[in-house]
């Protein structure tokens, strides 16, 4: 189950005060950018704005790294919206597991084996793939490509693991072969 726009636009904008920051604008851009292509994909254009705008809400509580994605697990899971707390899980990982995290591993040992084990029991779908791509095309401040994102985020922790940036255009590659078209058309990036 997961929340309508509105609801979701509600819980989004309670939430930014409690953790002051970018995140807040993050999650507008991943949600515009999941709506434009999950449209031309044929999916649920509102499914996938609510799955944007809701994969980071973790992000309420505090600044943590690891930590937002049980945060935003729990708490979604707390109100109902079983779809969206999968997202809030699968958005950070592109695989079934937490190696190729980019980031802290700011969690206790029962969050960390939570997303551990949830990870593992997954199948990702569509959804899950679009939250992954546009979380990997939008700051909180722009919309980039999504080479200029990995660098942006390289940059900042010093490192990018291969295989997660493969897969990443993987993700990219799957959504454009799906739609036929450049997904930078789609969003307006160009």
């Amino acid at each position: 189950m997961f929340p309508t726009c509105e609801e979701a636009e509600k819980i989004l904008n309670e939430s930014v005060p409690l953790n002051p920051g970018p995140w807040g604008n993050h999650c507008r851009l991943v949600a515009y950018c999941a709506k434009k292509i999950g449209a031309a994909a044929g999916l649920d254009e509102n499914k996938a704005y609510v799955c944007g705008l809701l994969h980071d809400i973790g992000r309420r509580f505090g600044v943590r790294h690891l930590g937002h994605v049980s945060d935003g697990y729990t708490y979604m899971m707390s109100l109902g919206f079983d779809e969206v707390a999968k997202i809030c899980l699968t958005h950070s990982f592109s695989s079934n597991n937490t190696d190729d995290y980019i980031g802290k591993f700011d969690t206790t040992e029962d969050e960390l084996k939570l997303i551990q084990e949830k990870l593992k029991n997954i199948e990702f779908d569509d959804y899950d793939r679009l939250i992954q791509l546009c979380d990997s095309l939008a700051t909180g401040e722009s919309i980039m490509t999504i080479e200029d994102r990995m660098n942006d985020v390289k940059n900042r922790y010093g490192f990018y693991p291969e295989s997660k940036w493969n897969k990443n255009l993987e993700i990219k590659d799957y959504f454009e072969q799906k739609i036929e078209k450049d997904i930078y058309s789609v969003i307006g990036k160009y």
